[in-house]
């Protein structure tokens, strides 16, 4: 079974993305639950609609990383995915589920990874430095997770081009556009491959 779990820490618009691609068919998976970082997240309103299971499993809430992966990997043995996607999701996976869970996890960057990539590069930040370097072309990436932030190997890249009156938010809006069509292309092909 084509089963997922998605991570996410914000709006969720990339976990929507991939929820609208089930139901319209062109996904052919199913969500087995969303883990968040944060409670009252968009991201959780929209997994209700969808009647997609919830959990909320804060790092702060434990005493260290190892603690905290102990946490994550109990609930993704109940779930047990075949691939865990990482929708707007800023906290750094620990190591062991990393490990256990090694290929099978996968993150967006609203970036053209290796730019712009690693601790601290999220969100508008990224879109303000990408303007801050004069870049002519931006876009977004989709990786495999490994232990170091926006490092793993690269999937499928998404190109923009950087419009010399934009700002960090008329940008980050375009990316996104780009991240939404992405992400469920890259789930497809990943999830048809393991079929193969």
């Amino acid at each position: 079974m084509n089963t997922i779990v998605v991570f996410a820490s914000g709006s969720g618009s990339n976990f929507q993305a991939i929820i609208d691609a089930i139901e319209n068919e062109t996904l052919d998976a199913q969500i087995a639950g969303l883990i968040s970082s944060k409670k009252q997240i968009q991201a959780i309103q929209r997994a209700k609609k969808s009647g997609i299971p919830v959990r909320v499993i804060n790092p702060s809430d434990y005493r260290n990383p190892e603690e905290f992966g102990i946490a994550l990997l109990r609930q993704l043995h109940l779930w047990n995915p075949f691939l865990i996607v990482l929708a707007g999701y800023t906290v750094k996976v620990p190591d062991q589920v990393i490990s256990e869970y090694r290929n099978q996890i996968i993150n967006i960057h609203p970036s053209l990874l290796p730019k712009f990539g690693g601790r601290g590069y999220f969100g508008k930040k990224v879109h303000k430095a990408v303007l801050e370097a004069g870049e002519k072309i931006s876009g977004c990436s989709v990786h495999f997770v490994d232990e170091n932030y926006d490092e793993g190997p690269i999937i499928a890249q998404r190109q923009v081009p950087v419009l010399e009156e934009d700002t960090p938010d008329s940008l980050a809006e375009r990316i996104l556009d780009e991240e939404h069509k992405l992400l469920p292309e890259v789930i497809a092909r990943l999830l048809s491959e393991s079929d193969n």
